[in-house]
């Protein structure tokens, strides 16, 4: 089985002090705003894949419940002759689009980013990634036993490393949950993405996206969330700062959040059965 590395991140980082009278808010440390850029292009097997967006917004403090969206950036994503894509903030609220992408399989693409007179720049290749062929249920999984499970299989390619991101998604969750696989042990065989959750019942509908990633970005998503699952709320001393492939042009030292990522993606929505 490939190596698997699974996820469920519980959005449960609300802490709440009551006494009889007041309700206590705690003081944490608010580190200085940083810049966030969320540029994950996807171009979706048997789409045009002209359109794409790309997010930019600040870090912001654990009480704060307000994105705080950047505007006014000049943004632009560029391919290897030097073709120039342009992502407009056509609303003024940090979401910056084309539709004009130009998608192709391993064709490397360069991000730009100026904003605050400041300028940012990635490379990245877009990968391509396996249909999913099937989805296999089973209702006696779970530590219980009683949980829906659900398998999601594709044929791994045979002539390239593959690293995958699979998604699974239904109405009732926050965000998400993720699994990556890499392809060291089961180059060229079917492999499966697994996925369950107590709350699943029949009727459910589950998005299933298989994203095909480059082995940069599963290196990355391997800290990540491996620093996700092992946080123990604000009280605990924090992990180091996981930086993305994203840099500022001028002064390399000073990071920012967020990853430049293209993958193709397979998509399936699984209604779960009896």
């Amino acid at each position: 089985m490939a190596k698997q590395i699974k996820y469920i991140v519980l959005l449960t980082m609300s802490i709440i002090l009551i006494s009889c009278e007041d309700v206590v808010e705690v003081n944490l440390e608010t580190a200085q705003p940083r810049l966030v850029i969320d540029a994950a292009l996807k171009w979706e097997k048997g789409t045009a894949g002209n359109y794409q967006e790309i997010r930019i917004s600040r870090s912001r403090g654990f009480y704060d419940e307000t994105p705080s969206m950047v505007s006014g950036a000049t943004v632009e994503v560029i391919n290897s002759e030097n073709t120039v894509f342009e992502f407009t903030d056509m609303n003024a609220n940090g979401i910056y689009t084309t539709n004009d992408f130009q998608p192709q399989l391993n064709e490397v693409y360069t991000l730009l980013v100026e904003v605050d007179g400041r300028t940012f720049e990635a490379t990245e290749q877009l990968m391509p990634v396996a249909t999913i062929d099937s989805v296999q249920q089973r209702n006696d999984g779970g530590f219980s036993g009683e949980d829906i499970e659900l398998k999601a299989f594709y044929k791994d390619p045979v002539e390239t490393e593959n690293y995958n991101l699979f998604t699974f998604d239904v109405d009732f969750i926050a965000f998400p949950e993720f699994e990556i696989y890499d392809d060291e042990f089961n180059n060229g065989n079917t492999n499966f993405a697994f996925y369950t959750e107590e709350d699943l019942e029949a009727g459910n509908t589950v998005e299933i996206i298989n994203h095909g990633i480059s082995e940069d970005y599963y290196n990355y998503l391997v800290i990540l969330l491996n620093q996700i699952g092992s946080s123990g709320g604000p009280f605990q001393t924090q992990p180091a700062v996981v930086r993305g492939n994203i840099n500022d042009v001028d002064n390399p030292d000073e990071y920012i959040f967020g990853y430049f990522s293209l993958s193709e993606i397979d998509r399936v929505n699984y209604t779960v059965n009896e």
